[in-house]
């Protein structure tokens, strides 16, 4: 026999269309559709997932019943006819009948050629923690597949053929379209120039993902995800939610806000919610109502699916995360924005209490700079609880540093438990670089200024300097400049360059930015 798990239902009172026997939600993990009437009292169906109770598997459950509205009973000898679908792929379409008005139906991954549906395993009146609770028994049904256990959203067309007695059907069948979200995980993991190997999870409680890309040089994250642009499917949707799940050890990601744009529309910044009550990453909530689909419905060109793209919110680094205790959430930015060995830098941060609606708050702190483990700087204080003022601490980065470090803050307000760790780049130092600078560079560039030569002997330059670093990019060093179309105005640099007006330092910072800011095209 199997155990039914505990099944909380959660009420959702708005989000549904009715029309009085077809009642619509899509999009979320449990539901409560509102009553409709049924031989003079009202009745309701209550539609609930979860995962299976089992640490050998991770099946996934959807469990539906028929229920008398005011005293939350189940109808007795009820026929439901459930047409199921997991995204765009169709499962079945068939009868059960529940003596006690409640079925539970096991969705296994199988490596199968068909889906199977076996209710003779099942045990058809096995009872369970909600059936005891009801007083009655449930009917379990399992459903076998290929990565039917992955999550996904699962439709349920509902039609009610027989309720009170399986011998008369009603002369007009009570018709329930439900969605019920599973949270479906997808793991991708890649290389980043400066924080080597990572992995972020995708969470999609709608549909699978695909074409995962992340671009190091915008911080963007991309995928896709099936969707129907319908007003029918979009009246039936009641939220889109997507979690991205960035490892804290991720400092490129470690921004303090981002924005979510769909198939080219930008959406509001209240659908974002970052969660960084996460020991081990922060997680990062895409909450999308009907009225951005509609948005997005009525002003984008392209309605093929939804084309995601997830970036910072704004220009500059501004990086938090939340102490291990849950209290204090650290901000963080410094100056200079790019830090170099062999130079000044501050560390520039904002200490706010949580509970206190993240206001800045006075508290004793220990910071400390390390790297591997081994101590660069230590310093303790107390920070100010000004909302203008911010705290700092300046330091002189050693000359041979770079790679990561880790901002460490410990033992905020005397608790053990009040720590967490921002890790950051250090770049090499590039002043004894340019002096690298050979004079065939010096030359080339003249003669591209006086448009002598192609543009591909610029894009030559360029790559030199990327290749020996002295231009930094946020790209892995394999990758090289495209011959592209380059903005004739930037002979004027060149020119300037040639001639003496700006030094090697300005010039090789020139082409930096414009690399970075893709003006001269990757």
């Amino acid at each position: 026999m199997k155990n039914l798990l505990l099944i909380l239902f959660l009420i959702f009172s708005s989000g549904f269309i009715i029309n009085f026997n077809d009642v619509y939600g899509h999009g979320v993990g449990s539901e409560i559709f509102p009553p409709v009437e049924l031989n003079g009292k009202l009745v309701s169906v209550e539609v609930s997932s979860s995962t299976k109770d089992d640490i050998e598997t991770d099946d996934q459950q959807i469990s539906i019943s028929l229920i008398d509205f005011d005293s939350k009973i189940t109808l007795r000898d009820v026929t439901f006819l459930i047409k199921s679908e997991r995204g765009e792929q169709f499962l079945f379409e068939k009868e059960f009948k529940a003596d006690n008005g409640f079925l539970v139906f096991y969705f296994i991954s199988e490596d199968t050629d068909s889906i199977i549906i076996d209710e003779e395993s099942s045990g058809v009146n096995s009872t369970g923690f909600l059936g005891s609770l009801l007083g009655l028994e449930s009917r379990l049904i399992d459903v076998k597949g290929p990565k039917l256990s992955e999550g996904g959203l699962y439709k349920l067309d509902i039609s009610i053929i027989t309720a009170d007695g399986y011998s008369e059907k009603l002369e007009t069948p009570l018709v329930f379209n439900a969605g019920i979200s599973i949270a479906q995980t997808t793991m991708h993991d890649f290389i980043d120039p400066n924080f080597g190997k990572q992995n972020i999870q995708v969470v999609t409680y709608y549909d699978e993902i695909s074409n995962f890309q992340y671009e190091p040089q915008l911080k963007e994250i991309s995928y896709f995800m099936p969707f129907e642009w319908s007003l029918n499917n979009i009246n039936q949707t009641t939220v889109v939610h997507q979690e991205i799940i960035i490892p804290k050890e991720f400092g490129a990601l470690l921004l303090s806000g981002f924005s979510m744009s769909v198939n080219g529309i930008e959406l509001s910044d209240d659908i974002v919610n970052v969660d960084d009550f996460f020991t081990e990453g922060r997680v990062v909530h895409f909450i999308i109502y009907q009225k951005e689909l509609l948005n997005i419905f009525e002003n984008s060109s392209n309605l093929n699916g939804m084309n995601f793209v997830i970036a910072p919110d704004r220009d500059y680094t501004h990086l938090s995360s939340v102490t291990d205790n849950g209290q204090f959430r650290i901000l963080v930015h410094w100056e200079p924005e790019i830090l170099e060995s062999n130079s000044d830098a501050k560390i520039i941060f904002d200490v706010t209490d949580i509970f206190l609606k993240n206001k800045p708050v006075s508290t004793n702190y220990e910071f400390s700079i390390t790297q591997d483990n081994q101590l660069i700087l230590q310093q303790n204080g107390i920070s100010t609880e000004s909302k203008t003022e911010h705290n700092v601490v300046s330091f002189s980065i050693p000359d041979g540093l770079s790679g990561i470090i880790d901002l460490n803050f410990n033992n905020l307000d005397g608790n053990e438990f009040a720590t967490t760790s921002i890790p950051i780049i250090i770049h090499e130092n590039r002043k004894n670089n340019l002096s690298l600078i050979p004079d065939w560079i010096h030359d080339d560039v003249l003669l591209w200024s006086e448009e002598k030569i192609i543009d591909a002997k610029f894009i030559n330059v360029i790559n030199y300097l990327i290749e020996n670093e002295i231009i930094i990019i946020n790209q892995n060093q394999s990758e090289i400049l495209e011959v592209k179309k380059i903005p004739s105005w930037i002979r004027i640099i060149a020119e300037w360059w040639t001639n003496g007006t700006i030094d090697d330092k300005t010039f090789v910072n020139s082409l930096e930015f414009l690399v970075q800011k893709s003006i001269i095209p990757i």
